[in-house]
């Protein structure tokens, strides 16, 4: 067993002080407050729960400040990111990622859901291994020490009936069979693995028809996660009713796909009724702003999917921001602009998007609480930002720059900014973009 001492720490809420956490094979067993350290301790200061990063793209952190200087709009900027998904070989993709997780580490995210579908060679035909890029994926985040569900991606059509484009080809496995036999060989490799939970994900209704997303809602093993992108875009929605006659959200749950093991991403374009289905389903949300704010998707419905009761969670997703405080304030900031009100969410609502419901939607139990994986963040209380903040109110004002420890399992994997083992991120990361010119 591990004992961690922390001098402060936001419990279930509130603000504890001389907290012991007790750490039995990576997980909490008990928490205590007002109690003396003792000398074998590991001795931390101010101290939260690790946040879950509920939706990533790795690859896309190529892409980061290089897409800002002709404006456009989420269709031109996806014709880069094709260029870049190109480029990627599964040895340069695991160096890309191990670097981008090292980044993400170090900001506090302690888990990732990487949404992964770049599987085959460019010209769409397999590696001798399947799976050479998930696999180096999950190489990538054991590498740094950060938790991944790697969410293995079903990608079929350019829009609803068309074939993939070129460009789109290293995507696609043909048919949803062939998707799910791949898939659940990559299920075998990791089912025994701690640090890997294998999930899976619907790229959207664009890129997957009704028929084979109600084939994959039969066929996918109950306690898989499941990930869908959702009406992110006018557009999306324009084509599923064309096609469907129906939204996405109603074609998801017509397939059956509509579960609490169920997270959509962005829903920024909802209808009432879409919001009511989703609620009744007891599927959660994935909401990530500054990426939909980067590209101009807009801003979703957040207050009305918490209001229905539905669980919202918080991603990187594009990563051209890595940094969980900032998807904190983000996601309260949206609400503000569109209301023209403070305070949309409770400090507690955005400490459970953050922590438990992002660690959820990976398949994990989360936060800070018995049960949960001993996963933390200590955070410096007094820096510019943080002083006389208080501690329940603090991730509205701290960023990436704060966090001075990171904890996964109970063991430190991350210190001021650089991996445990002294590894720069900034340093992986302008390595590893050397190979994607």
């Amino acid at each position: 067993m591990t004992r961690i001492h922390a001098e402060r720490a936001l419990v279930a809420g509130r603000e504890l002080t001389d907290v012991v956490i007790e750490v039995a094979d990576g997980r909490i067993t008990a928490i205590t407050s007002g109690e003396s350290p003792e000398s074998a301790d590991l001795r931390l200061g101010t101290v939260l729960a690790g946040s879950g990063n509920a939706h990533s793209h790795a690859f896309h952190r190529a892409l980061r400040g290089r897409t800002h200087d002709q404006g456009g709009d989420f269709w031109r900027w996806r014709q880069q990111m094709y260029a870049v998904a190109d480029r990627l070989t599964p040895d340069s993709y695991e160096r890309l990622a191990e670097a981008v997780f090292a980044e993400m580490l170090v900001t506090g995210w302690t888990s990732v859901a990487e949404f992964h579908y770049v599987h085959h060679r460019p010209d769409g035909a397999p590696y001798e291994d399947p799976n050479a890029f998930g696999l180096a994926l999950a190489r990538a985040a054991a590498g740094v020490g950060i938790r991944l569900t790697l969410l293995d991606t079903l990608y079929l059509t350019s829009a609803p009936g068309e074939p993939l484009l070129p460009e789109q080809s290293r995507f696609g496995d043909g048919t949803a069979t062939a998707w799910l036999d791949r898939w659940q060989r990559l299920h075998e490799t990791h089912e025994s693995n701690e640090g890997t939970v294998v999930g899976a994900a619907i790229h959207s209704v664009r890129a997957v028809s009704p028929e084979d997303i109600a084939l994959v809602a039969e066929r996918l093993p109950t306690e898989a996660p499941l990930h869908v992108h959702v009406s992110e875009q006018p557009a999306e929605n324009e084509q599923s009713l064309a096609a469907y006659g129906r939204t996405p959200i109603r074609v998801l749950a017509d397939a059956g796909a509509l579960t609490p093991r169920t997270w959509l991403v962005h829903a920024t374009h909802l209808t009432d009724d879409d919001i009511a289905l989703i609620a009744d389903s007891g599927a959660g949300v994935v909401m990530c702003p500054t990426t939909e704010a980067d590209l101009g998707d807009g801003i979703g419905p957040a207050r009305e999917l918490a209001d229905a009761g539905v669980r919202i969670a918080l991603g990187s997703d594009q990563n051209a921001v890595i940094d969980p405080w900032l998807e904190v304030r983000g996601l309260e900031a949206g609400e503000r602009l569109r209301s023209r009100r403070r305070g949309r969410f409770s400090p507690t609502d955005l400490e459970s998007a953050r922590t438990s419901a992002g660690y959820a939607a990976g398949g994990l139990p989360g936060g800070l609480r018995v049960g949960a994986r001993a996963d933390l963040v200590e955070l410096q209380p007094d820096s510019v930002r943080t002083t006389g903040a208080c501690l329940d109110q603090v991730a509205l004002v701290a960023t990436a720059t704060d966090v001075t420890k990171v904890l996964v399992g109970g063991r430190a994997v991350a210190e001021d900014g650089r991996l445990a083992d002294g590894r720069d991120p900034a340093t992986l990361l302008t390595e590893a973009l050397k190979e994607l010119p």
